[in-house]
């Protein structure tokens, strides 16, 4: 793996950081590689539980493509360099929202471009009080990739989804907190502890439960509330059999906190 990406598993709990501060954490293809080979390999250990995606520095978390690369790539004869988007962007998100355990995203600087997207696409967001957001696609005469135009309307509305695609701008935490895309403001200096104990408390939960919830989610985003109680049946059904539903019901009638075993 690339150093520019760093991951690492320690109790169950997988970090994974873009290592490129020096380019504010910008994605060449180097990076969008490690990025999602990385991501695939947290899917599939069966000993992690949890995902941390965060960033190297205190300036970026990722400001998303970089040009300078695409700039060269185009001037060296490239037939399209946005095939990016199908070979590294599209898998890079899928990982995160479809693995069948949460993702935490820190957010310590900037996100930008796809950087928002990474961030969108996680489960929960912990956020810098020194961070922004910002689309940027349309900037730089784009249209929206890395799941934007899917995870933001159903985050902040299609009207104000729009706007913010439309006329790019940096979003500052006050403001991103009242539109919904922060889940935990902390001050900048507390944010790598604070995002750590988010992912490591998720990594020690049910990760069964988890994961049904976050189909739960996806599946309700587009289909009937008929189909979806149909949904929430089956996979209430499947989390009631699971080791840990047990381990919580002897905990709460014993008064003693869980201790989950992710299965």
């Amino acid at each position: 793996m690339a150093d520019t990406v760093l991951y690492e598993v320690s109790d169950g709990l997988a970090t994974i950081t873009i290592n490129r501060p020096e380019a504010m954490n910008a994605l060449d293809v180097a990076t969008k590689v490690a990025l999602r080979d990385a991501l695939e390999s947290a899917a599939a250990d069966t000993a992690v539980r949890g995902v941390l995606l965060t960033a190297a520095g205190e300036r970026a978390f990722c400001v998303g493509q970089d040009l300078k690369e695409q700039t060269e790539l185009l001037l060296a004869g490239s037939d399209n360099p946005m095939t990016t988007v199908h070979d590294h962007y599209n898998p890079i998100v899928r990982a995160i929202t479809e693995m069948r355990k949460p993702v935490v995203a820190g957010v310590n600087g900037v996100a930008a471009g796809a950087g928002f997207g990474l961030a969108l696409a996680a489960d929960y967001r912990v956020v810098a009080d020194t961070a922004s957001f910002n689309t940027s696609f349309a900037g730089v005469a784009l249209t929206a990739d890395s799941g934007v135009s899917w995870t933001l309307p159903r985050m902040i509305g299609a009207g104000r989804a729009a706007d913010l695609l439309l006329f790019p701008r940096s979003v500052r935490t006050p403001e991103a907190l009242e539109l919904g895309l922060i889940n935990k403001l902390v001050p900048a200096a507390d944010l790598a502890t604070e995002a750590t104990a988010v992912a490591r408390a998720l990594a020690e939960g049910p990760t069964l439960a988890y994961a049904a919830l976050k189909e739960s989610l996806a599946y309700g985003a587009e289909h009937s509330l008929s189909e979806t109680l149909a949904k929430e049946d089956e996979l209430q059904t499947r989390a009631g059999q699971s080791k840990d539903h047990g381990i919580a019901v002897e905990a709460f009638l014993s008064k003693q906190k869980p201790k989950y075993s992710g299965r």
